[in-house]
């Protein structure tokens, strides 16, 4: 069989290099993989391995929010992971190159790689460069606010074409720190991708010979059997928390993190995140709530400024390794201990955009396995007001848009959790619609689902137990007070505990939104948010 797709005589004796290929044309993150892919081939057969292409899937979160395809963001992740593995292990490949773009590709690789245990590199296909308007750069995200500058008044239909027209110029992931740079910061940091990788420019040509590069690097970390889990430690992840922090991460890092780490049998918990937050400030400026994007942050000296920034103030774990054989500290010796002074998208530390990380863990009777808050841009991350309750996304956009939400109101939005969606959607469009209407701070979302990396305002996502498995914000009602505190951690639905048993006992267990199909399944199998959303748990 081998002989037949290309082998001769002296290529048994290389090792196979799986090559899991995430090229698509259904979005710009992945449309230009195949070419990095094919770089990749080349290089690791010049490196004395034999590389075996096969694809992998990838859903467009951009294209599909807001819409019922949206329930198969979170699936991807887990079918992406079963993809590599099933071909890897099935093949008895001796390493794997997996390249992805989109957002649940880079997690969905992880996973495979914590799970199978072969010497793995991960490379990522690159931000999309920033769209302009009238001298602004745009991101996908501005397309979606403004809806809400439309239908507030703030801007015509004319404006809205204008800005959808010129947000996304071409092939790259989400250009600002959302969830597909977010996580390709991680893996870098984690030691499983090259240095400066997870923030190149897809269209530039320094991602080819980084793809080139990374081929090379895992034919040499084969030679020295240097495999995912002697990287993946408990150390590692909480340097990739603590750089989530630092650059103002999105909140599926959390979500991620916990899953690709469970998968690694690494003892990390969702309270992690706070403790890391408490002593980790956000240095970076960059969008949805700053001003810079990836590339910009790029160009400012990437991942590896922000680490050794971390690295001398004693916030990161210099011994961690890489896949490249290198301790942290090797990696970033040569690395200045400041960035650029003609910059200012990288702060240095005793001057942070703020002084805690952005992404905090809230509990409270409404979320005893605890929640993720995103407060970054927002003046005050405290507020009691009204439930406005929602059982959908689509009704919570409704009302938004035919301005039914007032300031001060808490809007809840249920059943749109790993078991009650099923999958997790993400609100972009609800809260990018709030901030476009100027209510970014003045409102709060709170919801058993998840937010783009693209979202900011007071929003709080992943709210565990989620309301299809008996969770309290399914029992919320119209009208009651809900406090959300981010500085005393505290997410509380104000009522008398006698009520809240009494609405407990009361509580049905709702029909199942999907019975067969990989949605069915995915409800019968998925783990709890609190513990990453994973469908392989003990």
């Amino acid at each position: 069989m081998l002989r037949a797709v290309g082998f001769g005589d002296e290529d048994f004796s290389k090792p196979i290099i799986g090559i899991a290929n995430g090229y698509s044309t259904i979005t710009p993150c992945n449309i230009g993989l195949n070419d990095l892919a094919r770089c990749s081939e080349e290089a690791a057969r010049k490196a004395g391995a034999m590389p075996q292409m096969f694809g992998t899937i990838t859903v467009s979160d951009g294209i599909s929010m807001g819409t019922e395809g949206m329930k198969y963001s979170l699936v991807s992740r887990e079918v992406i992971a079963d993809a590599i593995e099933t071909a890897c292990n099935g093949q008895s490949m001796d390493g794997v190159l997996a390249i992805g773009g989109c957002d649940k590709n880079m997690p969905g690789a992880m996973i495979a790689m914590a799970r199978m245990n072969i010497p793995g590199v991960f490379v990522y296909g690159g931000t999309i460069k920033p769209g302009k308007l009238a001298g602004c750069d745009l991101t996908v995200v501005s397309a979606f606010e403004a809806v809400g500058q439309l239908t507030s008044g703030k801007i015509d239909q004319e404006q809205l074409t204008a800005v959808e027209k010129n947000a996304c110029p071409g092939a790259g992931s989400c250009g600002g720190m959302f969830t597909a740079n977010t996580m390709s910061a991680a893996i870098e940091t984690l030691g499983l991708s090259l240095p400066y990788s997870s923030t190149m420019a897809a269209e530039d040509e320094e991602k080819s010979k980084s793809a080139a590069r990374s081929a090379e690097v895992l034919a040499e970390a084969i030679k020295a059997n240097i495999r995912p889990l002697d990287l993946l430690t408990k150390e590692a992840f909480e340097n990739a928390i603590s750089v989530i922090m630092a650059v103002g991460g999105s909140t599926n890092a959390v979500l991620h993190l916990l899953a690709i780490a469970i998968t690694a049998g690494v003892d990390l918990h969702i309270e992690d995140f706070e403790r890391i937050r408490q002593r980790v400030p956000v240095i970076c400026d960059l969008k949805p709530s700053g001003r810079y994007v990836t590339v910009d942050l790029h160009n400012a000296g990437g991942i590896p400024q922000v680490m050794k920034m971390l690295l001398n103030a004693g916030l990161l774990h210099g011994q961690c390794r890489t896949v490249e054989g290198k301790t942290l500290e090797e990696l970033l010796q040569d690395v200045p201990d400041h960035p650029p002074a003609d910059q200012d998208v990288i702060r240095n530390l005793d001057e942070p955009l703020y002084a805690k990380g952005h992404l905090a863990i809230l509990k409270g009777n409404l979320a005893l396995e605890g929640c993720v808050a995103k407060i970054s841009g927002i003046k005050s991350p405290v507020i009691t007001g009204p439930a406005k309750v929602f059982e959908s996304e689509e009704d919570c956009l409704a009302a938004i848009l035919d301005n039914q939400i007032n300031a001060g109101d808490v809007v809840v939005v249920r059943n749109e959790g790993p078991v009650g969606g099923p999958g997790m959607r993400e609100m972009l469009a609800p809260t990018a619609a709030i901030v476009g209407q100027g209510l970014g701070d003045k409102v709060a979302l709170i919801t058993d689902g998840r937010f783009s990396g693209g979202t900011y305002g007071l929003v709080v996502g992943h709210v565990a137990p989620e309301a299809a498995v008996g969770g309290a914000i399914g029992l919320v009602q119209e009208g009651d007070s809900i406090t959300v505190d981010a500085n005393r951690n505290l997410l509380q639905l104000n009522i008398e505990a006698s009520e809240l048993e009494q609405r407990q006992r009361a509580w049905v267990k709702p029909t199942p939104r999907y019975r067969n199909g990989v949605l069915g399944k995915y409800a019968r199998l998925v783990s709890t948010s609190s513990q990453g959303a994973v469908t392989d748990h003990h």
